[in-house]
């Protein structure tokens, strides 16, 4: 019988090109032993795990290679990280891989190996998690050993404002730029922000820079934090730099992502635009990174490893030698005191920003304030009368209704897996979770007191989409669209939006992000102290962000107007965000900030126990901050640890969560870890899961 040997101290990547050390010994020349990371998610498994190499795959396997392997008793994906020179166990004892899924040459590079890596340390998680980040898409589907099937690239439709030629820089965007080329001709890694209000030509600028790396041979990821806004900014790049870009997110099939993913792989396309994920895109010799729109939370991973993509795109530069170039009107406080910045103050055709009026809605029963309501009257008029007339309303709720009740017993109608209330969405017929997915049909009756009196409460994009379209198109002439996360085809709604003479277009925040129309004059936020009542320290941040994002999509081809409807009027970050004034929201924010020792001052680790029982969650909870309270001493005296307290029920799993609050992030880091790590390896906390997210969002 064969074993894979375990070996606990990383070792290298090394190359299998012979290289013959001091003492004249050849190394790797022929390597006969890898070490592969086998794609499981239990984190009590720590690899590598030594394998013998047949005489058949001598030649083509290398750091990161992928190979099929066996392991406890099953066939898994396996990815090589090492070429040692011995094994701890005898080469005949070791087991050997079933065969290699690479045609060519290794998959992933060594870069990409490296980087999983990093991810899986800084972030708490496995190196095989960390690895399946990086991974071509639909690797795991090739364990049977099917090929790959041809699939025809995606297409790419132009979307938003466009320009046959480069334009004329600005004299702010030349100073902007000077910085970024000067580091990509140096080869030197920098970090520059790029702090522009709306419509002040962030994306030229991030052009010209993609430019000056292309024309060094050199290759450039754009990230964009939502896939909705992936159509217009990839309309850009591909009119500039046509086949050599490549686009990556998870609404293309599996097959169109790797036919991508092997353009860029193979060298043929050498710009990838993208949401989060694209910032693992397999380019050689990566010069700049862009981060646009750096400010949203989008672009923190969810799942396990909770990757921030943003600190990722930084540690991939530093590596690289490349320039990361963060742009945003309304940048993190995070970023503004990391980064240096270059400042574009103003639009590039000079107009002015529009004016934003703070609606009070206290005392009105309404939706819509009546002000709100005649500017849209208004608007329709002017569509009818052949002008250009378009709005942007922004909602930051989707469905029909919030929750339903039963009017006679009181009853709630929640999700049997989530301790939440479940959400109407009338066109599907169906009311559903947004936490889980679990979906029912709408109600009829109570399943409590067999009453059919069934009341809907709160509106959502859906029926505001009906409300408006009832009174503003009722003869067809005004169409209103609705972009949010239950419309699959985003693309084709902007599409839509964009030819439309006169319309409106409401959704949730994907509505405020980077969208470029020149014809749109009205920008109306309805509920907008809602991101406010959220228990999170960023809540004010976001609330600034969503409006002052949402007002820059008006009035950049003419007059513009934003409509702001809130119960909060004289909140900070309304006012702030009414007068167009980041700087002076950032300086109050980090005020707040510093005093309260949260980031940018400090660094936050939160760690989710999650069981079948609440009993178990606890207990695992507890465990783990006994232990933190050992592991943290030689943290830092600031370093905190809060918790266990209890979350709400999710996806039928009860939680418990620890947080731990410190200055030295990496130290704190490896102390949690090492706690998780010890913790999920007693037996007493088996079937508890755990989660960690650094710096969570």
């Amino acid at each position: 019988m064969g074993y894979a040997a375990c070996r606990p101290s990383r070792v290298k990547a090394v190359s299998n090109i012979a290289q013959i050390d001091g003492q004249g010994t050849q190394l790797g020349a022929a390597s006969t032993i890898v070490q592969v990371e086998p794609m499981t998610t239990a984190r009590v498994l720590r690899g590598p795990f030594d394998y013998r190499l047949p005489e058949e795959l001598r030649d083509g396997v290398d750091v990161g290679s992928m190979l099929v392997v066996p392991f406890a008793g099953r066939k898994l994906l396996g990815v090589v990280v090492g070429m040692p020179d011995t094994s701890d166990v005898a080469e005949e004892k070791l087991l050997a891989p079933l065969r290699a899924l690479d045609d060519g040459p290794p998959a992933l590079t060594t870069e990409l190996v490296a980087l999983a890596e990093w991810i899986a340390a800084e972030y708490c998680s496995t190196i095989a998690r960390a690895l399946t980040l990086v991974l071509p898409p639909g690797a795991a589907r090739r364990l049977s050993g099917r090929k790959r099937r041809q699939v025809a690239r995606p297409r790419h439709e132009p979307v938003g404002a466009r320009s046959p030629h480069a334009p004329a820089l600005t004299h702010d965007q030349q100073a902007a730029l000077a910085p970024v080329t000067a580091a990509l001709r140096a080869r030197r890694a920098k970090q520059l922000l790029l702090n522009g209000v709306t419509g002040s030509g962030k994306t030229e600028v991030y052009l010209r820079a993609a430019q000056v790396a292309l024309e060094q041979g050199r290759g450039v990821i754009v990230l964009v934090p939502e896939i909705a806004l992936t159509p217009q900014i990839v309309s850009r790049f591909v009119e500039r730099f046509g086949e050599t870009v490549a686009v990556l997110h998870s609404r293309l099939s599996t097959g169109q992502r790797y036919a991508e993913w092997r353009r860029l792989r193979d060298g043929q396309a050498r710009v990838c635009v993208g949401p989060r994920s694209a910032v693992f895109a397999p380019i050689e010799d990566l010069g700049l990174i862009v981060l646009d729109e750096e400010h949203d939370a989008s672009y923190k991973h969810e799942g396990d490893p909770r990757y921030d993509a943003r600190d990722v795109a930084a540690e991939r530069a530093r590596r690289c030698h490349a320039v990361l170039l963060a742009g945003s009107a309304t940048p993190r406080p995070e970023s503004v005191q990391r980064m240096p910045a270059c400042v574009l103050s103003q639009r590039v055709d000079g107009r002015p920003l529009p004016e934003v009026q703070v609606l009070d809605m206290r005392g009105h029963a309404h939706g819509l304030h009546p002000l709100t309501g005649d500017a849209l009257a208004e608007l329709r008029a002017c569509g009818r009368s052949g002008t250009p007339a378009k709005a942007i309303v922004l909602l930051n709720r989707r469905g029909w209704s919030n929750f339903l009740s039963c009017r006679s017993c009181g009853r709630v109608w929640r999700c049997p897996d989530c301790d939440v209330a479940l959400v109407l969405h009338r066109a599907g017929g169906f009311v559903a979770c947004h936490h889980c997915g679990h979906r029912e049909r709408v109600p009829t009756c109570c399943g409590d007191c067999a009453s059919s009196s069934v009341a809907r409460h709160g509106a959502g994009t859906e029926r505001l989409q009906h409300d408006l379209a009832r009174v503003l198109d009722d003869d067809g002439g005004f169409p209103v669209f609705r972009l949010d996360a239950d419309v699959s085809a985003a693309a084709t709604v902007l599409r839509r939006f964009e030819a439309a003479s006169c319309g409106v277009l409401i959704g949730t925040q994907m509505v405020a992000k980077g969208h470029d129309f020149p014809d749109v004059s009205l920008a109306v936020v309805l509920d907008a102290d809602a991101t406010l009542r959220f228990p999170d320290f960023r809540a004010e941040e976001r609330t600034f962000a969503l409006i002052a994002q949402l007002a820059g999509r008006a009035g950049r081809g003419g007059h513009g107007r934003v409509l702001v409807q809130t119960i909060a009027p004289d909140a900070r970050a309304i006012v702030h965000a009414a007068r167009h004034d980041s700087d002076g929201f950032i300086a109050g924010e980090l005020k707040r900030r510093r005093a309260l020792s949260y980031p940018p001052f400090s660094h936050l680790i939160r760690i989710v126990c999650s069981a079948e029982a609440a009993e178990k969650a606890r207990a695992a909870a507890g465990s783990v901050r006994e232990l933190l309270g050992e592991h943290l001493t030689g943290v830092g005296q600031d370093a905190r640890v809060l918790g266990p307290a209890a979350l709400f029920r999710l996806r039928a799993r009860e939680r418990s969560v620890v947080v731990v609050k410190a200055g030295e992030r990496r130290a704190a880091v490896r102390a949690v870890g090492e706690v998780v790590r010890r913790v999920a390896a007693t037996r007493t906390h088996a079937g508890v899961s755990f989660s960690v997210d650094v710096d969570p969002q």
